[in-house]
């Protein structure tokens, strides 16, 4: 993994990634998502209509994975940012990484 910018207060870089994922918050409301980078500490989302605010638990499933809960931290338009409750195993987000790379998706989320 490579470094943080200094302009950045993440304490993990976020390596992209192309995974379609389902999201829901606290009160129920579900919608489709597309994770768009993912570290140990948290992923970028794109959520499609689901209204969710600075603060809000949410329950973030990718495809063929468990489900990580975590916090919104910061939205802009459609993507928004997420702060996982628990860090993630590194080599778990290292093999996401490699399998469903941004630059290689063809918009389906599923591996090569």
């Amino acid at each position: 993994m490579t470094a943080t910018s200094p302009a950045d207060p993440r304490r993990m870089p976020r390596l992209p990634v192309h995974l379609m994922a389902r999201c829901r918050t606290a009160a129920g409301m579900r919608d489709a998502a597309v994770l768009t980078d993912i570290s140990t500490q948290g992923c970028g989302l794109r959520l499609h209509s689901l209204h969710v605010t600075r603060g809000m638990r949410v329950l973030i499933r990718p495809d063929g994975l468990e489900a990580i809960p975590g916090v919104v931290r910061w939205i802009a338009g459609e993507q928004v940012g997420v702060e996982f409750d628990a860090p993630l195993y590194g080599p778990v987000v290292d093999f996401l990484a490699r399998t469903y790379d941004a630059a290689r998706a063809a918009g389906t989320g599923a591996p090569d």
